[in-house]
């Protein structure tokens, strides 16, 4: 059974993110000040103070002991974060058991030495493929350690393959995965996470009707 915690994001929240993570990469690339940022800025700052007086009080989520509180839905993380949330890398998966592969693409935002993508935003990209993986075939739970080997500079704006090999042993699950340019090795990610019990997850609140 696939495993998911929290809500599904809203079409809108993905669309969004997809449009702030490019323009925020093609400001980024800009050689003098435009007044079109000036523009984009100004209509982001009103929209921020509207969707403000929209939101919760609180922004802590809705989950566990708090399920009843009126705090903030909380959002999917077992997949596909970057779909709603523009901090976290976009990619392709393809999950067949305990292997799993596909490809990511890191924009310029991702951007750390010149032309290459930060090491920490390869972590999160691990951490979030390998979960995801798991999540998919169903016996999933919290990262407990996650160690990269940095091979190569993993160049941005291309497209870059990754496999991932998995094995459960008691209550512990290892991951192995490779990000790979052309037959060529660029980083490897080594990471154990816990076999979780689904009836163990804390109530997770709905979205409410109205709201």
């Amino acid at each position: 059974m696939v495993w998911t915690f929290g809500e599904e994001p809203l079409p809108q929240t993905s669309s969004l993110a997809t449009v702030l993570r490019r323009i925020a990469g093609l400001a980024m690339a800009l050689e003098s000040e435009e007044t079109l940022v000036d523009d984009i800025t100004s209509t982001l700052a009103e929209a921020e103070g509207r969707l403000d007086s929209l939101s919760p009080a609180s922004l802590t989520p809705r989950v566990g002991q708090l399920a009843s509180s009126d705090g903030r839905v909380y959002l999917d993380h077992s997949r596909d974060i970057g779909a709603y949330n523009p901090c976290f890398p976009v990619y392709v998966i393809t999950v067949d058991g305990d292997r799993a592969s596909g490809n990511v693409e890191f924009p310029l935002v991702y951007e750390g030495p010149p032309g290459v993508v930060h090491g920490g935003f390869l972590a999160v990209f691990f951490d979030s493929v390998i979960q995801h993986h798991n999540c998919d075939v169903g016996v999933a739970g919290k990262t407990t350690s996650l160690s990269l080997r940095y091979l190569r500079p993993t160049p941005l704006l291309s497209v870059l393959d990754f496999t991932i090999d998995r094995s459960v042993e008691s209550d512990r699950i290892t991951s192995a995965a490779r990000l790979v340019s052309g037959g060529v090795v660029l980083c490897e990610a080594q990471m154990t996470a816990v076999a979780s019990d689904r009836s163990n997850l804390p109530e997770v609140s709905p979205r409410r009707s109205g709201a």
